[in-house]
């Protein structure tokens, strides 16, 4: 009997081949999702409008501001091409080159002994974290961050006035002889000023130093312990070099106000006395706005953008290779 005569396989029908394995016809395997495809410039399209408004903003200034540089300009009348003579005149006026080196001077104070108080207190405050003393201390030392450097600079003010509280409580504890107006004084006026600026950064370095220290695995310390080490070598050996990327951070962040300080100086000082605590962000305001002086202004605002990128590569660099 002839057997019934089969339409047309399907093309979505299985064959089933010897050992049990089925293959499907017309079918072709897809891997991902259907539609979607990638391409090498997909990111760019989320960094462009970021990256339009720091050109706008950023970039385009710094261009501005070395192509005035280049000018005699009073900021309103026409202006006179004068090349490399506003760089000539910033390495060699006494004022102007004085004014980087009392920025350098701050670093001392801006830079130094906030890290290095601040790894003392943060060490400190973490054998006590446990107790309520120890909140209150991050409360105390953060507070001048939460403070306008304005606010800060005019109470700082007062304290070092020749009537304020400073030269009181020295006139009470017998030494009278050692009170002055600490921010009228050549002599006081810039470590008066280096003073506040460390005050205001201590609390950051402390609480950045706080952070690192709770990722340090607790056994380190138990180990040191067992081996008989002290909290000197405890601090030397593990708190030190556990740290490193947070002591790079800090040392960028305060170089970077020292060079760049401003509100503290012009609330305080004003510069003065004379020009013992003028610094590079008050001469170029001074320079551009009292003296009409816009191409020297500019000048040293980019000879300070150099020095801040000379001083703050190489912290990020040696960061980056004890870390690696």
């Amino acid at each position: 009997m002839a057997q019934p005569t089969l339409g047309p396989a399907r093309p979505d029908v299985a064959e089933t081949r010897p050992g049990g394995v089925a293959k499907a016809r017309g079918r072709t395997p897809r891997s991902g999702r259907p539609g979607l495809r990638t391409s090498p410039w997909a990111g760019w399209l989320f960094v462009l409008p970021a990256f339009a408004i720091y050109a706008v903003v950023v970039l385009w200034s710094i261009a501005l501001t070395f192509q005035y540089s280049l000018y005699r300009w009073d900021g309103i009348g026409p202006s006179t091409w004068v090349g490399l003579r506003n760089y000539g005149k910033v390495f060699t006026d006494p004022d102007l080159y004085g004014s980087v080196l009392n920025a350098f001077q701050l670093i001392v104070f801006f830079s130094v002994i906030p890290v290095g108080l601040g790894l003392v207190i943060a060490s400190t405050i973490r054998r006590i974290a446990a107790s309520r003393l120890a909140l209150v201390a991050r409360t105390v030392l953060f507070l001048p961050q939460v403070i306008p450097l304005v606010a800060a600079g005019l109470a700082w003010s007062w304290l070092l006035a020749s009537t304020g509280l400073v030269n009181q409580l020295l006139a009470r504890v017998g030494l009278g002889g050692a009170t002055r107006a600490w921010l009228g004084d050549v002599s006081t006026a810039l470590p008066a000023v280096g003073v506040i600026g460390a005050w205001v950064l201590l609390g950051l370095c402390t609480l950045l130093f706080l952070a690192g220290m709770g990722k340090i695995d607790p056994t380190l310390y138990e180990a040191a312990r067992i081996d008989g080490a002290g909290p000197f070598r405890e601090f030397v050996s593990i708190t030190m070099p556990s740290l490193r990327q947070e002591i790079g951070v800090c040392l960028t962040v305060t170089v970077i106000a020292a060079l760049a300080s401003f509100d503290i100086v012009y609330i305080s000082t004003q510069g003065g006395p004379g020009d013992s605590t003028m610094v590079p962000g008050l001469e170029i305001y001074y320079l551009a706005f009292s003296q009409r002086e816009v191409g020297v202004a500019s000048a040293l605002a980019v000879v300070l953008m150099a020095l801040v990128i000379l001083c703050v590569l190489p912290l990020q660099w040696l960061t980056r290779e004890e870390s690696s």
